[in-house]
């Protein structure tokens, strides 16, 4: 099982990134500048059902990865390996499985329980997921791996920026470009 998945994770992850591409153009008005991926999962997108599924495979396929992957950080250190087991499982829980199984509406409002889990899963679940990068990084300084670790603490900054980034294009103020 562990080759197996090592080896099409990769394609797994990729997927991620490509599947809200190909479904966007079916789904007319949807703006990839102005709205959020979990749009693609409402009932009026007219893939949502594969997107959802999609959503609650991903989350399955993290969760048995990170069960691969708990081990070897372990044997460097018990603390990174909890903390980076923590952050991505509830991320695969959060704002994987509970977002595929939870719609949106076409916009961010919380006007239904459905709405209510999605949005508050995603959040803890990507907030969280930004810290992965930093766990990463710290194992790799353990195992001595000093570019490695670097290029993961750079990572972290940018996860860290463009989340803020992403928080800040709801605020009014912010709306149309940064306005000082």
């Amino acid at each position: 099982m562990k080759n197996n998945l090592s080896s099409v994770l990769p394609f797994l992850l990729a997927a991620d990134l490509i599947i809200p591409f190909i479904l966007a153009p079916t789904y007319k008005g949807y703006s990839h500048l102005t709205q959020v991926m979990s749009v693609l999962g409402n009932s009026k997108a007219p893939w949502h059902l594969l997107y959802n599924i999609w959503l609650v495979v991903f989350g399955f396929a993290i969760l048995i990865s990170i069960l691969q992957l708990y081990p070897t950080v372990a044997q460097v250190s018990n603390s990174i390996s909890i903390m980076l087991f923590s952050v991505i499982v509830i991320y695969a829980l959060g704002g994987c499985i509970l977002s595929g199984f939870f719609s949106v509406g076409e916009t961010k409002s919380l006007e239904t329980l459905s709405a209510k889990i999605h949005g508050y899963g995603s959040v803890i679940g990507f907030l969280l997921l930004t810290l992965a990068p930093l766990f990463v990084g710290l194992y790799f300084f353990k195992v001595s791996n000093g570019l490695l670790g670097i290029l993961s603490l750079i990572c972290f900054i940018f996860a860290i920026v463009f989340f803020a980034l992403f928080v800040m294009a709801d605020k009014p103020n912010y709306r149309g470009g940064m306005s000082f």
